[in-house]
């Protein structure tokens, strides 16, 4: 065989395990349940103060 050429076999091998799908896995969608909260109480000032006194305690 020269350099670039390929076994047929080994193309059908590999065309033929291309070609299979897995359906092994689960297709059930996963559900969560839960709450998320947010605090959107503070001003944008305060949270910019907070921000200055996170920086200057490093």
């Amino acid at each position: 065989m020269s350099m670039g050429a390929y076994d047929e076999d080994e193309h059908e091998r590999r065309e033929q395990k291309a070609s299979q799908v897995d359906t092994d896995f689960d297709d059930v969608r996963t559900e969560y349940r839960g709450k998320v909260e947010y605090d959107s109480g503070d001003s944008a000032e305060a949270l910019l103060d907070q921000f200055h006194e996170m920086q200057d305690g490093d």
